[in-house]
């Protein structure tokens, strides 16, 4: 028997379902509850399930559901890799990595993205022909806070409307998500890696990105935002030999695996002068 998403993605009375759950505003609704101290009753469960333990946490006290998922972790948990030429994982994660071809990334066998569509900009994709597409996706159970990945100046944050697809694999296969999604993007101009691109993307029940600043200054490891409930994805572009991958990622990649990865940890080095 077909599991939920299954379901879902994969018949028809499933896909009439979720033209109405990957709605808007079916997620700012759900957010609204799990923002409200109606929603606490579902933190212990939720803890349970997931293995989560709040011996990790800066505080265990929580007025609703978000705050648990939101959850600030003890800063020594993640810390962060401060040699300039590393670069640094924006989260934690499932990190899977593919060369970007022409406008074209192919991060799955049945669906082709154009990066032009993830900005809706052929001029800002082309910055980044031939480089690489970093995808960072987030599980329920994973650390929901993300970072920036090295220090300079960032512009401003912006905000593409659109549905709320799960992340999972299965919809990978049957929608083009991360162009379909919201999700919001952010240009940086980094000391160490040149010109880099930051885009968290919206999925299921995700009330809010939730990013903390405007252009200006930005520092390695700083926090850049956070989402609200729901499995996520952050997606990184990189230029043409900005950045030489680890040895170890390469090998789980070429197998097509996803690489557990953490914020705060390098997954790559700048190429010497």
């Amino acid at each position: 028997m077909a599991s939920g998403i299954e379901f879902l993605y994969e018949t028809i009375p499933g896909r009439m379902i979720l033209k109405v759950l990957t709605a808007r505003g079916i997620s700012k609704a759900a957010g609204r509850f799990l923002d409200s101290s109606a929603s606490r009753f579902l933190i212990r469960p939720f803890v349970k399930h997931n293995g989560i333990d709040l011996e990790e946490c800066e505080s265990s006290e929580f007025r609703c559901f978000n705050d648990c998922f939101t959850r600030r972790l003890k800063r020594e948990l993640r810390p962060v890799d401060r040699q300039p030429s590393h670069l640094i994982s924006p989260c934690d994660g499932l990190l899977r990595v593919w060369k970007i071809q022409e406008d074209t990334v192919l991060p799955i066998k049945e669906s082709a993205y154009r990066i032009s569509d993830l900005f809706e900009s052929k001029e800002k994709a082309d910055l980044f022909r031939d480089g690489y597409c970093l995808v960072f996706r987030l599980c329920v159970n994973h650390y929901h806070r993300y970072c920036y990945i090295d220090d300079g100046k960032k512009g401003e944050n912006v905000f593409i409307p659109g549905k709320l697809h799960t992340v999972r694999p299965i919809a990978l296969r049957s929608v083009p998500v991360f162009t379909e999604n919201c999700r919001e993007y952010t240009l940086m101009d980094t000391e160490n890696f040149g010109t880099v691109a930051q885009i968290e993307v919206g999925a299921m029940l995700v009330g809010k990105i939730a990013n903390l600043h405007g252009s200006g200054h930005m520092t390695r490891g700083e926090e850049k935002g956070r989402f609200l409930y729901g499995g996520s994805t952050i997606v990184v572009l990189l230029q043409k030999d900005a950045v030489k991958l680890r040895d170890d990622l390469w090998e789980m990649i070429a197998k097509e695996e996803e690489v557990p990865v953490k914020m705060g940890e390098c997954i790559g080095i700048a190429p010497e002068e």
